[in-house]
């Protein structure tokens, strides 16, 4: 009885002591050295979203591309990205911004996927629904600027300049909220299929002064997915306000050493 009381403990202890390294691989596991980059926008927004990282990873000689979402639907979007990462020629650190958390989430489990950066993003469990669990936590002012039409919708400009990118230069965010990515009315009813953070190492960077997303759902998101995380003082685009702190952290990703 003694024998087989001791091989349930080892056992248990064995089980537990391999859910703990499954659950914490993302912010242990040394981050491969890849050389390519792929940066996936989200909602309200295009490819070029990306333009101030961009020029900071490519002088550091990455390969860098940005997905123009056609925001039409999940799955469009997910065959987007998928079509990028297969141009790849190696390992590839996949980012996301907002919205394009849940395509990275689907798309992230590709093999040539090194390693995940969420920036303000969603991180949705597989099959989670995510409008329930954004519903949890504070509503953000953005959302109540939706201006819907023929199907789509995109945010009115005062709720773009104010909420969404307020932390801009008003010029620079009217520019910005020209070439806005209208959406579909279903895109965010989608759920995906996979949690590509469960496997693959993760960093998420926080923005303090969201008004797109809670930033109390930011840090639930970055603490379930046991991610590499910082929190910036900027508005819902980091990307462009930040974009020296998040090209770091994506040259992070990529098993480069960087210098704060």
């Amino acid at each position: 009885m003694k024998t087989l009381q001791r091989f349930a403990v080892a056992a248990a202890a064995l089980f537990a002591a391999t859910f703990a390294a499954q659950t914490s691989f993302a912010a242990t596991a040394a981050p491969v050295k890849a050389h390519n980059v792929v940066l996936v926008h989200g909602a309200y927004a295009d490819g070029s979203s990306w333009s101030e990282v961009i020029p900071i990873l490519q002088r550091a000689g990455l390969h860098v591309t940005s997905v123009q979402n056609p925001l039409t639907s999940f799955a469009d979007d997910v065959a987007a990205t998928k079509r990028v990462l297969a141009l790849q020629d190696g390992p590839t650190v996949l980012v996301g911004h907002s919205y394009a958390g849940m395509v990275i989430s689907e798309t992230g489990v590709d093999p040539k996927v090194s390693a995940l950066v969420y920036v303000a993003a969603r991180a949705p469990d597989a099959g989670e629904d995510y409008t329930a669990l954004a519903a949890k936590f504070p509503t953000p002012p953005a959302s109540k600027g939706l201006v819907h039409s023929g199907g789509f919708a995109q945010l009115s400009e005062d709720a773009f300049v104010h909420d969404f990118a307020g932390d801009l230069k008003p010029a620079k965010a009217r520019a910005l909220y020209a070439v806005q990515g209208r959406i579909s009315d279903t895109l965010f009813a989608s759920r995906t299929t996979q949690a590509a953070w469960k496997t693959k190492p993760s960093w998420y960077a926080i923005s303090k002064n969201d008004r797109t997303t809670s930033p109390e759902l930011e840090h639930f998101l970055a603490k379930r997915m046991n991610a590499t995380t910082e929190e910036l003082n900027s508005s819902h685009v980091s990307l462009i306000s930040h974009p020296r702190e998040i090209a770091n952290m994506i040259l992070a990703a990529a098993g480069y050493s960087v210098k704060k």
